[in-house]
């Protein structure tokens, strides 16, 4: 298989299209040229490190390593989640709950995909468990943020009907149902845009670059198929996790709704 191999050097022009950005934001005065240039920073040291340790997982191919990677990355999701919520759980289970729900749906989606359909031998192996791990983390993570979000800010905001509704003898399921329901809209919305858009609108990361290092049109579409499939299994089944986990948290056994319990609150 043939690919245009790139060297550092090819990415200086391109790279001028954030400087771009840089000096739009200061002519603009937006004040976000601050925030691109760290972005950007991160971004390239990021990939570079990711792409020498991922040389390494995929020589070595040890069980050991690829699962240590795998709680690494879901560490970082968890944290990525936390940081996006104006507020947060109570305690441990600020980060914890992020975490166990990404761990569940997303390790079990890809679990699924490396036993039934790629069937890589070692099943385990790093080069198709993190890259289809992340592609999967990473819009988990999405629904999971979202849904949290939206959880907390309505529960604040809607807190007088929620607590009428439990005055009046209804349940905690009862009273939460209609946030809820918002919050795992909100969840789903993110990857429904994708499928919906994905092909005319767009042509996903994964396809593009299959067809780019030469595998025909048709096969990086399974492929990309695939893909989306999983990833509407690891989102739907993560935020539904994780909203209604949150969802208990703030209440309690007597179905009394405990907005005492944020850790951070405006």
């Amino acid at each position: 298989m043939n690919y245009i191999h790139l060297a550092y050097g090819d990415l200086v022009l391109p790279a001028l299209l954030v400087v771009m950005d840089g000096a739009l934001s200061l002519a603009l005065r937006l004040k976000l040229e601050k925030q691109l240039a760290i972005a950007t920073v991160r971004m390239v040291l990021q990939l570079v490190l990711v792409g020498y340790v991922l040389t390494f997982l995929f020589a070595a191919v040890s069980p050991l390593w690829t699962a240590l990677a795998a709680v690494i990355m879901v560490l970082f999701a968890s944290r990525e989640i936390v940081a996006r919520q104006k507020r947060r759980l109570p305690g441990i289970w600020s980060y914890g709950l992020g975490a166990g729900c990404m761990l569940l749906a997303a390790g079990t989606v890809t679990m699924f995909a490396l036993l039934t359909e790629l069937r890589p031998d070692p099943w385990y192996h790093p080069r198709y468990a993190l890259p289809l791990l992340g592609m999967i983390l990473g819009n988990t993570m999405t629904g999971i943020s979202l849904g949290l979000d939206v959880l907390t800010n309505t529960l604040v905001r809607e807190r007088a009907a929620v607590e009428a509704c439990l005055a009046l003898g209804g349940t905690r399921y009862q009273a939460l149902l209609p946030v809820l329901r918002d919050a795992l809209r909100s969840g789903f919305t993110p990857i429904m845009n994708s499928m919906a858009a994905i092909g005319l609108v767009s042509l996903p990361g994964m396809m593009t670059g299959q067809i780019l290092a030469g595998v025909e049109p048709i096969d990086a579409v399974k492929y990309q198929l695939l893909i989306m499939f999983l990833i509407a299994g690891g989102t739907g089944l993560g935020t539904l996790a994780a909203v209604t986990g949150g969802a208990r948290l703030l209440t309690d056994h007597r179905h009394r709704l405990r907005l005492d319990r944020f850790s951070t609150a405006e």
